[in-house]
């Protein structure tokens, strides 16, 4: 709980209040009178109405149900023809806008520190360009967390996009860097997959031609995926070749948890070849949200079958070790925060 996670994207939040919950935290997000994102407890303390049910009004949030207007502090503030001073506080959340997302922190008040949020090194950088959406999606998130660190399953559920029968075949590489685990992939000379294909003709590049393709999968807490992945001319050094004979990109993966059983998926992609090509992005954010999608129902149906066999034990391969050092990444730090002390 005490750690910062995407709770929405900055156009989310506009003129109306925008209800979430995030970590079993149900949070209703606005905007004050300076802009600013503001993050309080969905719960009126008047009637228990959704304030996210409610409007926004000059900066101020205001109940749907008796029009009990709420502080930025989760204090009332006022109310027609009520003395609000002794009304109890709901929780007031910290939250921080950066990189077009909002981010929240559910836990201590007292422990949030911006400083402490991810540097995105294509966030806020003129060489980037960003195109991304949201699923929700209803299963448990490490499962999401799982899927992405191994990503041996393109072969199988997305075979007309970017899977390939080299993926099943090249080697895979887990280490850890403190906590952060990360599985790598490369391949040598194979034929571009259609995604792939797609972005070296959009980066001005033969799309015919043997390539070579990396895939660097980097989980950092609490649950955020940060792959390299990319393709070039195979000859000129793979995921080291110049800028010119390459298609690169960051797939970008937030994953905010709401339940046991679900979790918002924030996904895009940051690329470094045409950042100024709007239609570009438009075009990739089609295609990587078609891919996303075809994710969605498996592990949905993989949820469900879990719920059904709790008792279960599955197999670990050697192609889960990412998802699996993850997890003993979250489990560590769920346990030191429990007990308020090192947990190693």
């Amino acid at each position: 709980m005490n750690t910062w996670y995407v709770a929405a994207r900055s156009d989310e939040v506009a003129a109306a209040p925008l209800g979430r919950t995030i970590c079993g935290e149900r949070m209703v997000f606005y905007r004050d009178q300076d802009h600013r994102a503001v993050a309080l407890e969905d719960f009126c303390p008047h009637r228990g109405a959704p304030l996210s049910l409610g409007k926004v009004s000059d900066g101020k949030l205001v109940c749907g149900y008796h029009g009990l207007t709420m502080g930025c502090d989760g204090r009332a503030a006022s109310m027609p023809g009520q003395r609000v001073r002794g009304f109890p506080p709901v929780k007031a959340y910290p939250a921080v806008e950066r990189y077009g997302f909002i981010w929240v922190w559910p836990g201590d008040p007292a422990q949030a520190d911006p400083a402490t949020l991810p540097n995105l090194i294509w966030g806020d950088h003129p060489d980037w360009a960003y195109g991304g959406g949201l699923y929700h999606i209803k299963c448990n998130f490490r499962l999401m967390i799982d899927n992405l660190m191994d990503l041996t399953h393109e072969t199988y559920i997305h075979a007309d996009s970017i899977g390939q029968k080299e993926i099943d075949e090249a080697p895979v590489a887990t280490r850890l860097e403190d906590d952060e685990a990360i599985t790598e992939r490369y391949m040598s000379d194979i034929q571009a997959p259609p995604f792939w294909q797609m972005a070296l003709r959009e980066n001005g590049l033969a799309d015919d031609v043997p390539v070579d393709r990396w895939q660097i999968c980097r989980f950092s807490p609490p649950s955020h995926v940060m792959i390299e992945v990319g393709v070039a001319h195979a000859g000129h050094g793979g995921y080291n070749a110049p800028d010119g004979v390459k298609a690169a990109s960051i797939v970008v993966d937030f994953i905010t948890p709401e339940s046991e059983t679900s979790h918002w998926y924030f996904w895009g992609m940051a690329r470094r070849f045409k950042p100024d090509d709007a239609g570009l992005t438009d075009r990739i954010r089609e295609g990587q949200g078609k891919i996303f999608s075809e994710d969605m129902e498996m592990l949905e149906r993989q949820q469900d079958n879990l719920t059904a066999n709790p008792g279960r034990n599955l197999l670990k391969l050697n192609i889960d070790a990412g998802g699996v050092h993850a997890r003993r990444i979250i489990d560590r730090l769920i346990r030191m925060e429990l007990v308020g002390g090192d947990a190693a």
